[in-house]
């Protein structure tokens, strides 16, 4: 049996995502917390989850802090992101404490469990946050462009993208033009078949140009 902490300030939603749960076989919730804290708190008298079902947007501790001390003090559990929140900051940035899987609760529950045996059985699920083959080299490990065809203003680039800055303060880091940075993401969008900044964090984490 899998097993899987809700970790949510809203009580109904929580109650309604503990119904739905119920009923994909093999799974079971074994807590459920309404903030970071807490969800830390209940670690202390109950076995680790598989998974943690993670929201943002928390008092007391919220889904940034809770993800960042998960991939510190418990790296063998899965996060998976379920927030509100599509911005690709939000999104960037639980990528680097270490998420799974990030989709939007307005989803439907087929697409939770879909991303649940995702996560499960190949290590992540982004949905249509990147591109087919983004999410094919992040699960598998395979396709991946050589680091080599990449130029070393490219992959400068591609470090920048996993910062949270916009990419203004990108072009004035890299001391090149807005019209310049423009130019190279488009390039890389091309290059590396993905139309969003996440696809190209995604290929930056994948390929070790940096570490999270």
């Amino acid at each position: 049996m899998n097993t899987i902490a809700l970790v949510d300030d809203h009580i109904l939603l929580r109650s309604g995502l503990a119904s739905v749960i119920g009923g994909f076989e093999g799974f079971q919730i074994i807590f459920e917390a309404d903030n970071g804290q807490s969800f830390i708190e209940k670690l202390a008298s109950n076995p680790d989850p598989d998974i943690v079902l993670l929201d943002i947007t928390m008092p007391v501790m919220n889904g940034f802090e809770t993800a960042e001390w998960i991939k510190k003090n418990r790296p063998e559990i899965k996060v998976i992101v379920l927030s509100m929140l599509d911005d690709d900051s939000s999104i960037i940035r639980m990528i680097r404490y270490g998420a799974r899987g990030y989709i939007l609760k307005d989803s439907k529950p087929a697409l939770l469990k879909a991303a649940l045996h995702e996560v499960l059985n190949k290590g992540f699920y982004f949905n249509e946050l990147v591109s087919g083959k983004m999410i094919y080299m992040v699960q598998n490990g395979n396709g991946k462009l050589p680091e080599e065809d990449l130029t070393e203003k490219e992959i400068e680039f591609l470090k920048w993208c996993c910062t949270e800055k916009p990419y203004k303060e990108i072009a004035a880091e890299m001391n090149i033009t807005p019209r310049a940075v423009e130019s190279l993401r488009s390039h890389l969008f091309e290059k590396l078949n993905t139309f969003s900044r996440v696809g190209l964090v995604m290929y930056t984490l994948k390929q070790g140009i940096i570490k999270i």
